[in-house]
């Protein structure tokens, strides 16, 4: 789906110097001249008049087709050299270095990126500075997706790096993947060898994913009825309540959990189980002001100790 992505884009780009050169272009001649059908192209000329170049809305393309023939009513007013403010070098250079680490790039391609990203870099001066405190994190689930549904289907192992909400880390591991399936987000359910252990993953937590050569040989394993949720917690897994103001309901995102109690002023009374209830002291760490573990109340005293020890250190430094 990205390559498909970037093959417009560079498509589109094409588009506007073809257009521009030739005003009232029939649609069917422009459709051969770039390969696509017909269909391709219109929904190609109906993104185009959404850009322009201007981050805030103006100059934008006016391109419109008959459906036989293909106007471009204000090629000049677009043709001013670029001048960009401060924000919109910031907000440019930053998507730019994002878009070139995309794994759909062809390798010239991203070459081409870097070098107009630099000769941006030079021309935006001090601005460009402040770009480099900014980073953009792609939402990366379907190509995730695209690499577990051919491993499942070639039977082959992969490796992660994954992210473990309960831990605050991210973790690399070797997976055989047994199957994907979708309640609310999709997940990969996988035996994995770090844990030894079948493990269920989130495919919008994996920060990387490569198949590797060997082949998956996950154990027989018996597939769980998910029909009454993902989370099915054993009868011996401690129980554990977190109480959460509005600014920590990402909780109930992030962490499986029996039921999530809605609070006045906006907080959730949040239950849920865990083999290891220690391994939540991260978690109120985490929160501060936004949230604490309630019970068991050895928990709760732990990670209050927790939080003034930290509190502490802070201080002293």
């Amino acid at each position: 789906m990205a390559a498909n992505a970037i093959d417009q884009t560079r498509r589109m780009l094409s588009l506007v110097t073809y257009l521009r050169e030739r005003p009232g272009a029939r649609v069917a001649d422009v459709a051969r001249a770039f390969g696509v059908t017909e269909a391709e192209l219109i929904s190609d000329l109906d993104v185009l008049p959404l850009c322009g170049t201007s981050f805030r809305g103006g100059d934008l393309l006016d391109i419109d087709t008959d459906g036989e023939r293909i106007w471009w009513h204000n090629p000049d007013d677009v043709a001013a050299p670029l001048r960009l403010a401060a924000d919109e070098a910031t907000a440019l250079l930053v998507a730019a270095r994002a878009v070139a680490t995309l794994p759909g790039l062809r390798e010239s391609d991203r070459e081409a990126l870097v070098r107009a990203t630099s000769k941006l870099e030079a021309a935006a001066g001090e601005t460009a500075a402040a770009g480099d405190r900014l980073s953009v994190t792609f939402e990366s689930e379907g190509g995730v997706f695209a690499e577990v549904d051919r491993a499942i289907s070639e039977r082959r192992r992969l490796w992660v790096r994954y992210y473990s909400p309960a831990r605050d880390e991210l973790t690399e591991r070797e997976v055989d993947p047994i199957r994907l399936f979708a309640l609310g987000h999709t997940y990969m359910e996988a035996w994995c060898y770090r844990s030894e252990a079948r493990r269920t993953f989130r495919l919008d937590r994996v920060a990387e994913i490569r198949i590797l050569d060997e082949a998956a040989a996950p154990p027989e394993l018996e597939l769980r009825d998910l029909s009454e949720g993902l989370v099915q917690p054993s009868a011996d897994d401690p129980e554990v309540v977190v109480v959460v103001g509005p600014g920590g309901r990402w909780v109930a995102e992030y962490y499986p959990h029996d039921s999530a109690e809605e609070l006045p002023e906006g907080g959730l009374r949040i239950t849920l189980r865990t083999p290891d209830p220690a391994s939540l002291k991260r978690l109120a760490l985490r929160l501060g002001r936004d949230g604490h573990i309630v019970a068991p109340q050895d928990l709760a005293d732990s990670a209050r100790k927790a939080a003034r020890a930290a509190l502490e250190a802070y201080e002293q430094n």
